[in-house]
């Protein structure tokens, strides 16, 4: 998270809401704790809660690259967990209406953390994070730098990386891929106490990949393309409408096997398809090993990548799990 001159963890910024959760959709800008402004849309749910009417349950739902809060995919897999507690999409830094430029995968562990500490401030008593492609990789990341300290209930939140190592000042000399706001410092690596409120209970990566530059096939070659050539972010800008920043990360982000064995105690579900033409199916088995008895795999037969290629069933069916794992079926 973004760090002042003292060296202190910057908090997201959320609004302080009531204890009961809205009954209606609620639309807002969230600040991250980099001053990135994130378009949020928080949905009650379909499924009656507690005695006070909320769904004890909350799903933030972080979409694949290129995806944001109102493609129609990312409404089909909001609309399908609706149906099992209140849900908060977004949409990620350089993506639809929110500001700043895509990172992919590294600073928007901040975008989730906002997310998060919203859903959470709304009165929900458990907060399950599920994450598609890019935002697969968003979710495990955020886990293992957001996790409840035993017995303190506060988390131990940081990105990868310090101003001191980096030379990131307030002027933003920083080489960390996807600054979107340079005016703000590095975040300092496990400097002190995240807020308890932006860690998750359970976590669902679905179609994530295991490790970082992977150019195996020919979906990662494209999209590899379009990240790092000039022309091919000219592409993602006026055909994806997503803005990619141009910087190269520097230093490397935790990457998402890494990630994976940090995710305890929080349980974890990995998903894949054996047809997913992104990532083959080393990268869920590799991210399962890491996770050892806290994590489940599931290898879907016939299902392609991400948001697109799950079909409602398995949607609800990865609802049921988290709900399971959190003592509510």
């Amino acid at each position: 998270m973004g760090s002042d001159s003292a060296g202190h963890v910057a908090r997201s910024t959320i609004v302080p809401e009531s204890e009961t959760a809205p009954s209606a959709r609620v639309r807002r800008f969230l600040r991250t704790a980099d001053g990135v402004a994130v378009d949020a849309l928080y949905e009650p749910g379909t499924v009656a809660g507690a005695a006070s009417g909320t769904p004890p349950v909350v799903f933030v739902i972080a979409h694949g690259f290129t995806g944001d809060l109102g493609r129609p995919h990312v409404r089909r897999v909001a609309e399908a967990f609706a149906r099992h507690g209140a849900v908060v999409t977004f949409s990620f830094r350089g993506h639809g209406a929110s500001t700043g430029r895509s990172t992919v995968g590294d600073r928007e562990v901040l975008d989730l953390a906002a997310a998060v500490g919203w859903a959470r401030s709304l009165g929900h008593a458990r907060v399950v994070t599920v994450g598609f492609s890019m935002g697969g990789s968003v979710v495990l990341r955020h886990a293992a730098l957001y996790r409840p300290e035993s017995g303190t209930g506060t988390g131990t939140g940081a990105r990868t990386g310090t101003a001191a190592r980096t030379g990131a000042g307030a002027e933003g000399r920083t080489t960390a891929r996807g600054v979107a706001h340079p005016e703000h410092s590095e975040p300092a690596e496990h400097s002190e106490p995240a807020e308890p409120a932006e860690h998750p209970d359970a976590v669902v990566s679905v179609s994530a990949p295991a490790r970082w530059y992977y150019r195996g096939t020919a979906p990662m070659r494209r999209l590899h393309w379009m990240v790092m050539r000039p022309e091919g972010r000219l592409v993602g800008r006026y055909a994806f409408r997503t803005r990619i920043h141009h910087r190269d990360w520097d230093p490397v982000p935790l990457s998402p096997v890494e990630a994976a064995a940090r995710v305890a105690p929080a349980p974890l579900l990995i998903v894949h398809g054996d047809r997913d033409a992104y990532f083959p199916l080393d990268h869920p088995r590799m991210l399962a090993a890491a996770a050892g008895d806290q994590g489940e795999l599931w290898l879907e037969p016939g299902m392609g990548h991400a948001e697109n290629a799950a079909p409602e069933a398995l949607l609800h069916r990865i609802a049921r799990w988290a709900l399971s794992r959190e003592g509510l079926t």
